[in-house]
């Protein structure tokens, strides 16, 4: 997991909510309904969850054990 702890604009947690996003996500549910369930209703907020893209598996294929 490589989600901001907090939003960049307005500072409100958003971390936390990033495993039951991605699951309800998954699982086939409308976005904007699983952000307001979350309760994120800034825009700033949700841009943090939307345009987060998981690359620790692309990362890890390059980090060498030493």
């Amino acid at each position: 997991m490589m989600i901001p702890i907090r939003c960049f604009t307005c500072g409100k947690v958003v971390g936390d909510k990033w495993e039951e996003y991605d699951r309800r996500i998954k699982s086939g549910e409308e976005t904007s309904k699983v952000l307001d369930d979350l309760g994120l209703t800034r825009y700033c907020c949700r841009r943090m969850l939307i345009s987060n893209i998981e690359i620790i598996d692309e990362v890890l294929k390059y980090y060498k054990k030493e």
